[in-house]
């Protein structure tokens, strides 16, 4: 099971990596949202996969009868499930006041606080323009 968890978590990496390597914000967010995935899935194959015994400790007893589960990545997990969701509302609205107010989705093109200019002067035209 746990190769089988590897896998899958090489997977969503490789796939977030190659989304968050794209000119859209679109691809970016959900590449992003990928690799939150895959980052809960290592903390939580970090605890043991173990479906055959629950984390519980039987009354009487000081320790589990048999290999459990760690609960302490699986209370981890669900709290970074919750701060990813967060994370990814908030993302969410900032792409979309930046389509309002830009009008596109490509990094390229979002250049409204440093735009280009087509005049700039180049190093020779700086030089024959000074004389000695």
């Amino acid at each position: 099971m746990e190769v089988l968890m590897a896998l899958l978590i090489g997977v969503l990496v490789t796939a977030s990596v190659y989304l968050m390597l794209a000119r859209n914000v679109m691809r970016f967010l959900f590449g992003l949202v990928l690799l939150s995935n895959a980052a809960n899935l290592t903390i939580f194959v970090a605890g043991r996969l173990t479906p055959e015994s629950p984390a519980l400790v039987p009354a009487g007893m000081l320790t589990p009868p048999d290999v459990v589960a760690n609960a302490l990545p699986q209370a981890l997990v669900l709290t970074a499930i919750v701060i990813g969701f967060g994370l990814f509302a908030f993302a969410l609205v900032l792409v979309y006041r930046g389509y309002d107010g830009l009008g596109t989705l490509d990094t390229d093109a979002m250049r409204h606080a440093e735009p280009i200019e087509d005049n700039q002067p180049t190093a020779k035209g700086k030089l024959e323009g000074t004389s000695l």
